[in-house]
């Protein structure tokens, strides 16, 4: 098994038969999924998507791939191909798009719907679009791209096969292999055997339940249990899920129906998603079942179900914010029953418990994942895995969308079934893997991190600024003022020291005040009167004072003033 070695240097130039990929997203955790592909100088790209950020990056609301690798070849993208309509697929569009605004865009029927009316939210309507289904073949450039229906938790999902001259590439996207699914239309195992017949030079597979054994359950076993909750509650129902899953909201929407409630959504990308799917006949609405939330007033608390988002406890959620009693118009009662219908997302835990902990503070029955069978995953889990493995027979095998650990036990499966260990290519963001000659290898490693997102600003906010925002939201800051004589260098004013976050009466530094003009006054009579150093000087006295003290470490922020 080969594994990326972090001293790993500047890919050679890629030989004129070989098929490059670079993984600038997804592989190391779960979201912001995105590969390069090159191939005779030119590029395909599969996904863009974002990564939400979790309680350790304050301030940030999305994180994207790394362009910066291809920023200089963006002219050579043939297109982006996005295998389905989840934001960890298609969410970092509208960014690239910001740097080639006419980057051809393929993708299903639902996924270019979704995908479209977010790119009218960014006024980014040039690129031109391919509409494609499972079985249609279409050329881009030395890419001969072919279509596979897949089993996930949004319909209308892909798998993508990218024929080239340097082999044949099967990418699953995300995927599982449901035998009764919501909408009838099951992973196409017929062409995963056809390919394998054919020969399949490299396999990218979906990694995330790799480490989950046997099969993953049948969106079906679902329904019994909402029918239970709706069967047994007495008032308001609200169930949070993805705004996106399309198959739980169908699931919601019969249980409602089937027990006379009304059904509104809450949050404007559950609104625009649900209709989007509504006008493609991917949700069915039964007629008088959906109102306006405007309108809940109007209906008794048994009557009617809340569809909401914010399952993953997100701080500006309608969730998060009915939880925390400061929503406009929907408030816990007593007696309410909220359903927590989605997976948590690694990093998400603290988050989504304490939503969980506000709405049963208030009365709220909470039913999630942990207590009932209200979500079932969208991934392949092992057995189906093997499976795949066994049809297949693939040459190399590529684990793709997981962190490290789904990686790394997704390639055991791979070698259990048979693939060479050598064949094997466990790689992380920016670990360059070429297909030469029918083997795949890594060959070197790009510079790709992550791109914040922090309301209009892209890219400006770096991993120093997130220590800075943890620090003041945790340690609290220290800010000391002191006005130095410019010629004699005597102290004139202060130190005038302020906190927050930290104590809440300054006296507190009466202590400290005498040290820090000590130590000025030894700095300025060594001949030291540079300001930065004086600056220096004040934050390692406060610095040290302060942990002797409290043990805490504050920022401090040091102003030295001449006059």
């Amino acid at each position: 098994m080969s594994h990326p070695h972090p001293e790993l240097g500047v890919p050679p130039e890629l030989s004129a038969d070989g098929l490059r990929v670079i993984p600038l997203g997804g592989l190391g955790e779960v979201g912001r999924n995105m590969a390069v592909f090159e191939h005779q100088g030119r590029l395909l790209v599969i996904d863009c998507g974002v990564l939400f950020p979790d309680e350790t990056q304050p301030g940030v609301d999305l994180i994207l791939p790394d362009f910066e690798p291809i920023r200089h070849r963006l002219d050579d993208i043939e297109a982006v191909v996005l295998t389905h309509g989840h934001e960890d697929h298609i969410g970092a569009v509208p960014y690239l798009l910001r740097e080639r605004p006419d980057i051809p865009l393929v993708g299903s029927k639902l996924t270019l719907a979704l995908l479209d009316a977010k790119l009218r939210e960014h006024r980014q309507t040039r690129a031109p679009k391919y509409q494609v289904k499972e079985g249609d073949r279409a050329g881009f450039g030395p890419f001969d791209l072919e279509f596979i229906a897949v089993n996930h938790s949004i319909p209308d999902a892909l798998a993508v096969v990218v024929r080239t001259g340097a082999g044949v590439v099967l990418h699953t996207g995300d995927f599982k292999m449901d035998q009764l699914p919501l909408d009838d239309r099951i992973t196409d195992l017929r062409a995963f055997a056809r390919l394998g017949e054919e020969g399949v030079d490299l396999f990218m597979v979906d990694s995330t339940n790799a480490e989950v054994p046997g099969f993953t359950t049948s969106e079906r076993d679902i329904a019994p249990v909402l029918s239970q909750v709706f069967h047994t509650s007495r008032q308001r129902i609200i169930v949070a899920c993805f705004a996106s899953h399309v198959h739980r909201v169908q699931q919601v929407m019969d249980a409602a129906v089937s027990q006379g409630r009304k059904v509104a959504y809450v949050g404007r990308s559950m609104v625009r998603n649900m209709g989007v799917a509504r006008d493609l006949g991917f949700l069915t609405v039964p007629p008088d079942t959906l109102v306006d939330m405007r309108d809940l007033g109007d209906y008794a608390p048994e009557e009617v179900v809340i569809i909401s988002t914010g399952s993953q406890g997100e701080p500006l959620s309608a969730l998060a914010r009915i939880a925390h009693r400061n929503h406009d118009r929907i408030h816990i009662e007593p007696g309410d029953t909220v359903v927590l219908a989605s997976s948590l997302i690694p990093g998400n835990e603290n988050s989504v418990f304490k939503v969980i902990n506000g709405l049963t503070r208030l009365g709220a029955n909470v039913v999630h994942k942990s207590n009932a069978l209200v979500h079932v995953s969208g991934h392949a889990s092992a057995g189906e895995l093997l499976y795949c493995y066994n049809i297949i027979r693939p040459r190399n095998v590529m684990p793709v969308h997981g962190e490290i650990r789904h990686l790394v036990a997704n390639a055991a499966l791979a070698i259990d079934t048979g693939v060479p260990r050598e064949r094997v290519v466990v790689a992380e963001d920016g670990v360059v893997v070429d297909l030469v000659d029918g083997v795949a290898t890594v060959t070197g490693k790009v510079e790709c991190g992550y791109v914040f997102v922090d309301g209009s600003s892209v890219g400006d906010i770096t991993e120093s600024d997130l220590k800075d925002r943890r620090i003041l939201g945790e340690e609290g800051f220290i800010s000391v003022l002191v006005v130095l004589d410019s010629g004699s260098g005597k102290l004139i004013a202060g130190p005038e020291i302020h906190a927050r976050g930290f104590v809440e009466d300054d006296s507190v530094f009466d202590d400290v005040r005498p040290l820090i003009e000590e130590a000025l006054l030894k700095a300025v009579g060594d001949g030291n009167d540079d300001v930065y150093q004086l600056q220096q000087v004040i934050r390692r006295t406060t610095g040290r004072w302060v942990n002797q003290a409290y043990r805490r470490r504050p920022m401090i922020i040091p102003v030295v003033l001449e006059a």
